[in-house]
């Protein structure tokens, strides 16, 4: 896939407008009404996702900065992305964004963006007379007290990620390569689907983010999160019951579950000593009564994108890589 969408970067350079936007164009986004006038000239990205998603749709010359980003940018957008200031790689402040002198702002989740955000609300941004953006996929969450994530009563699917292109493709006037976007992503996804349909086994998925120490409780993809969707397109699902969107959940309570398979992310961050890999597969490995998990046990311990977790364009591609060690596994 990654070959496909680096072609599909060059190609989207030389489509024409057939799908030209005419403004006023006014949109409605997770409860707000928006109008712009004209397609923005300095945005401002926060979380990765949302970054990505310009620059697939080749709006790094539109980008002011970005920020929030778990991970390093995709290999066949790093050239894209390295013309765009990066105001850092964790939270922005308000100020740090103000300074950048932008005309739209979106975000990739509402702990960037919203009325609990540590940054600013969207009247903050309104109040000065900028429209601002908040992913689709995040607003389909129920809102719980002490929780900056909410809980989902629905599988998360890819059409909100599509509505998302969508709508920054209409924003932009880049409608075109909107679409050939969406149309790759659903080639992919009908894809695994095909391969993995009629799984017998329905295995059961854990997929583990991090966790601030091995003492700690696992920081893991919820029943109706992006990682549920991933065990779904596998003919599986998720162990976890909790409709929570990012649960911690204790080793006792895993251990009731006993996965038929452990999905662990691999992050570029240093939050956190267990967002590596390698380390949560030492803990896995090591631990006295982790270790005995049917998964670990069979080597059912499959690294994927830590991004890829979260809803975004990189859960078809964390799919993808989950269902090729599968494969070599013997697990299809």
């Amino acid at each position: 896939m990654r070959n496909t969408l680096a072609l599909l970067a060059v190609a989207v350079g030389f489509m024409g407008s057939a799908f030209a936007t005419t403004y006023p164009l006014t949109l409605k986004n997770c409860g707000y009404t928006m109008t712009f006038t004209h397609a923005p000239e300095r945005a401002v990205a926060l979380g990765q996702n949302t970054a990505e998603i310009m620059l697939l749709l080749g709006l790094q010359d539109k980008l002011a900065a970005t920020a929030f980003w778990p991970t390093k940018v995709l290999p066949e957008l790093a050239a894209q992305n390295a013309k765009v200031k990066l105001l850092t790689v964790e939270i922005p402040t308000l100020e740090s964004i103000l300074a950048t002198n932008p005309d739209f702002v979106a975000a990739q989740i509402p702990l960037l963006l919203g009325p609990d955000s540590k940054v600013a609300k969207r009247e903050d941004f309104a109040s000065l007379g900028i429209n601002s953006y908040l992913s689709p996929g995040m607003c389909a969450t129920k809102k719980n007290t002490g929780d900056i994530y909410g809980s989902r009563e629905q599988l998360w699917n890819m059409d909100l990620l599509y509505q998302e292109i969508s709508d920054m493709a209409a924003i932009f006037n880049v409608q075109a390569r909107g679409e050939q976007l969406i149309a790759d992503y659903k080639q992919h996804e009908a894809a695994l689907r095909k391969t993995f349909a009629g799984h017998q086994s329905n295995p059961s998925f854990l997929f583990w983010f991090s966790s601030a120490s091995p003492s700690a409780d696992a920081y893991v993809g919820g029943k109706n999160s992006a990682s549920g969707f991933i065990a779904n397109v596998l003919g599986g699902h998720n162990a976890i019951t909790s409709a929570t969107e990012w649960p911690t959940v204790s080793w006792e309570s895993i251990i009731a579950a006993n996965p038929d398979v452990i999905v662990v992310s691999s992050l570029d961050r240093n939050r956190w000593a267990l967002d590596k890999a390698e380390e949560k597969i030492k803990f896995l490995q090591q631990d006295p009564a982790v270790s005995q998990l049917d998964a670990v046990k069979k080597g059912h311990i499959f690294v994927m994108d830590g991004q890829a977790m979260n809803p975004t364009i990189r859960t078809i591609r964390g799919a993808e890589q989950v269902a090729q060690q599968m494969e070599k596994s013997g697990l299809k």
